[in-house]
């Protein structure tokens, strides 16, 4: 019961704070339950997944009536590429699982990926108003920025996570409202593609039905608090809050980077 109780606190504050700044939730949930479970990578990435999934789409309802919308075309671009990517990042881990059996390489790697991603997204975000941004506007373009974000997401198990938004911001001149919604359509389609993969191939983890439920509860409660919440705040708290994510991400994957190394 503890445990369950637990999951559903970090899924619900994961996914306030990844529909707020468009990361996601995933990319607190997973170090942070690397850190304080001992389930097993494999069933921490479909756990993070599903409550990932399900607050991307609770949020992405609840935000369809408001003035920030998902641009048509490079938009729908986005998502191609990100169910493409989606389905390439499952496939992906399940390689490294496979030929490095045990938890210690793919969630060294995964962290290490984490610590490296984060870092250079928290510099970018600090420096932005003095870094000039592109404006990709061609669809293979788009397709490929969805299916690089896809893959990372579904590999690392984080939903799009931070990169999502600095790379949004960085390629497609969005700004910190807009990009946090077009991450979580991308999070959205990669996700429901990795997810739909995992399902085809029977490649579904054991775990604990009640833990799934309450992770995903807290993720559709998390979505709607979050999407509440974002259209009552401006860009600047937008990036505050992102940038306080990035911190307590960077410390946590850390401490789950020198963990497993020494497994």
């Amino acid at each position: 019961m503890a445990t369950t109780v637990v999951l559903f606190g970090i899924a619900l504050f994961a996914s306030i704070a990844g529909a707020i700044s468009g990361i996601g939730g995933g990319v607190i949930i997973k170090p942070v339950l690397d850190a304080v479970t001992n389930l097993s990578v494999t069933e921490i990435s479909f756990l993070s997944g599903c409550t990932v999934l399900s607050m991307a789409v609770v949020s992405m309802v609840r935000n369809r009536k408001q003035p920030t919308k998902i641009e048509s075309g490079r938009g729908t671009m986005l998502a191609v590429g990100a169910a493409i990517g989606g389905i390439a990042g499952k496939c992906i881990f399940d390689v490294i699982k496979t030929a490095f059996s045990g938890d210690k390489v793919v969630g060294a790697t995964q962290s290490a990926l984490l610590i490296i991603i984060t870092m250079a997204v928290f510099i970018f975000v600090r420096n932005k108003e003095r870094i000039t941004n592109r404006n990709v506007g061609s669809r293979p373009a788009c397709i490929f920025v969805g299916l690089t974000l896809g893959m990372l997401s579904a590999f690392l198990g984080i939903g799009g996570g931070p990169i999502n938004i600095a790379v949004l911001t960085y390629l497609l001149s969005m700004d910190s409202k807009t990009a946090a919604l077009h991450s979580l359509y991308i999070i959205l389609f990669s996700q429901a593609a990795s997810f739909i993969l995992t399902f085809a191939t029977r490649a579904v983890p054991e775990t604990q039905p009640v833990y799934l439920f309450a992770m995903i509860a807290g993720g559709i409660a998390g979505g709607m608090i979050g999407s509440a919440v974002l259209r009552r705040v401006n860009n600047r708290m937008v990036d505050n809050i992102f940038c306080v994510i990035m911190i307590l991400v960077i410390v946590i994957s850390s401490i789950n980077f020198l963990k497993f190394i020494q497994m």
